[in-house]
């Protein structure tokens, strides 16, 4: 058999091969343990779609595609490299916009391609072009939205404006009309472009009414709709792999953003319409928090006698220690209470930081073994034989208002039932709020010590002080 004639066959087994990596691998990302060498799967699967493609495809010039995998490659690595953990949201923010935007470039050139060469658009692929369209702009400017209210650059607080909502439906309305009449007139370039402005109008209007809070239940979603943005690109171009592809990150991004909002009690719809979830403010106290309450603190000496002298310590890692890039004092100091016969674990609520796993990959990169970074449902029950619990830069998540006031924002999010240790240590800057805006009044609580100061410089006084015990 001739090579040219078994080539789409052996493309088909690639692609086939390359799916299965796929799904592997992401099976692979669910466990820490095994996290390094999903990753690993899936992007050999990756290379051997994009090798296969290429073979698929007529390709114009092959110097260009290389020129651009080298620049890519180039400028992923570096960026890789150089971002910060506590960054790590931001980053994948601005892929799934790039993602976006590809899979948007990628309907508006096939558009361009059939029109130039004059040949038939069926309603189909006029479908598919304003999936592409639509998705991958509202994805585009929706995640540089998410972006900038993650870095800073946009006010965190929700956006709003009078008649918000029906403004936005009505502008979803009008890409609807205006999709008709693209479908009966598809030489119609005002219409087309006004499509294009249409979608990335929408990708900021959806976007700035959510606080910053809530954008990484946002730029998880985002993600899913980067997935579907390419599988609308596979259908577009009619490139199985890229479809099947595009499903499975959509699937998977829809799912972890399920996950995210049962942890945060929350729905999707009160997330994207609410207009809650505001950074940074000095909060009102919850309906059970009175402002005049004190709280009582405690210096690292104290602090590490609690700690030296406890038989188990689990400790609740938080934003604070991500931000402070704390974890590797934090694992100098277990080390040490362990080899003093402490028993020391973790505690690991699902949105604690900026993104589902974000503690747990910052504890591996300090060398945190898995076995003890316990889940939330696993941990709590262990708080009542808990002799401290050593809070690091947490705070709505161990909020004991989630389970009795009816009037807090937070009233049912599942949280680390610290409350129930014998005592807890907070070691906080200061008495901000977290994302809520209301007080913790964990805080306030008599076996509740605060212990203020950076979390890097407080845990490394921490350690100092229990060598000397």
């Amino acid at each position: 058999m001739n090579w040219t004639e078994f080539l789409p066959t052996g493309i088909q087994l690639s692609y086939l091969v390359a799916a299965s990596l796929f799904i592997v691998g992401l099976k692979q990302l669910g466990s820490p343990a095994s996290a390094r060498r999903g990753n690993q799967l899936a992007a050999v699967g990756m290379l051997i779609a994009v090798v296969a493609t290429l073979l698929e495809q007529q390709v114009l010039n092959y110097t260009l595609i290389l020129a651009g995998v080298v620049i890519g490659s180039v400028i992923g690595a570096i960026a890789a490299y150089r971002v910060a953990m506590t960054a790590m949201p931001q980053m994948v923010g601005i892929f799934n916009g790039l993602g976006g935007a590809a899979s948007a470039l990628v309907a508006i050139a096939e558009f361009w391609r059939l029109l130039s060469l004059d040949l038939p658009l069926s309603t189909t692929a006029l479908i598919t072009i304003i999936l592409g369209i639509l998705i991958g702009g509202v994805t585009l400017t929706g995640s540089f939205v998410a972006f900038g209210k993650l870095q800073g650059i946009l006010p965190g607080a929700p956006l709003l404006f009078p008649l918000q909502q029906p403004l936005n439906a009505l502008l979803l309305v009008a890409f609807l009309v205006g999709s008709v009449f693209f479908c009966i007139d598809p030489s119609n370039l005002p219409v087309f472009l006004g499509l294009i402005v249409a979608s990335l109008i929408l990708g900021v209007a959806v976007v700035i009414p959510i606080g910053g809070g809530d954008m990484p239940v946002v730029i998880s979603l985002l993600n899913s709709y980067s997935g579907l943005a390419a599988a609308a690109a596979g259908f577009v171009v009619n490139n199985n792999m890229l479809i099947i592809a595009g499903a499975l990150v959509g699937a998977s991004g829809i799912i972890l953003t399920n996950i995210m909002c049962k942890a945060m009690n929350r729905s999707i719809f009160n997330v994207l319409f609410a207009g809650f979830g505001s950074e940074g403010g000095s909060g009102g106290g919850s309906a059970s928090v009175g402002t005049q309450q004190t709280v009582k603190s405690i210096d690292p000496e104290e602090g590490a006698m609690m700690l030296g002298y406890a038989r188990s310590v689990v400790i609740i890692p938080g934003y604070g220690m991500a931000v402070a890039q704390a974890q590797h004092t934090v694992k100098e100091l277990v080390d040490q209470l362990e080899s003093m016969g402490v028993e020391v674990k973790y505690a690991i609520h699902p949105v604690a930081g900026r993104m589902p796993g974000h503690m747990n990959v910052l504890l591996a990169e300090a060398n945190v073994p898995y076995p003890q970074l316990c889940d939330m449902d696993d941990i709590n029950p262990q708080f009542e034989q808990t002799d401290v619990a050593l809070i690091i830069g947490a705070n709505d998540v161990v909020n004991p208002a989630a389970r009795h006031d009816k009037s807090s924002p937070i009233y049912g999010m599942p949280i680390l039932e610290v409350d129930k240790a014998k005592h807890a240590i907070v070691i906080k800057r200061g008495m901000g709020t977290g994302f809520s805006g209301v007080q913790n009044e964990l805080f306030f609580q008599d076996k509740t010590l605060m212990l203020f100061g950076g979390a890097k410089d407080v845990v490394a006084k921490l350690t100092s002080e229990v060598k000397q015990l």
